[in-house]
């Protein structure tokens, strides 16, 4: 069974950085995505950034610049370097792995529990 692990979140002031990691267990298919997600109260969840298997990232334009995502595949594991915070940024950080099928565009999608990330003005 696979499970993802988040870390790293917290409560920091405006223009502070933060670095969240997501670790997963288990077998995932090593054609795989790993994605970062944050829902802020009473909105959507949207897509933060994502790096590909290959190591390809890419970004919503509203952290670019500002957020770097990476990945070490031998440990399963990405992670999510967040500078220059701002309050808006403050929302709870999901970790996201879509595990392609070989050969296909399907792929099966795993969810960590979050890691709230708190900005103050």
């Amino acid at each position: 069974q696979v499970q993802l692990v988040e870390s790293g979140g917290g409560l920091v002031q405006a223009g502070g950085s933060l670095r969240l990691s997501c670790a997963a267990s288990g077998s995932i298919n090593s054609r795989n995505a790993m994605v970062w997600y944050r829902q802020a109260p009473g909105k959507q969840r949207e897509l933060v950034a994502e790096v590909t298997s290959g190591g390809s990232p890419n970004y919503a334009d509203f952290v670019k610049g500002r957020f770097t995502i990476s990945r070490d595949s031998a440990k399963n594991t990405v992670y999510l370097q967040l500078n220059s915070l701002k309050p808006e940024d403050t929302a709870v950080y999901y970790c996201n792995v879509k595990a392609y099928y070989l050969g296909t565009s399907y792929y099966r999608a795993y969810w960590g529990q979050g890691t709230q990330v708190t900005v103050s003005s």
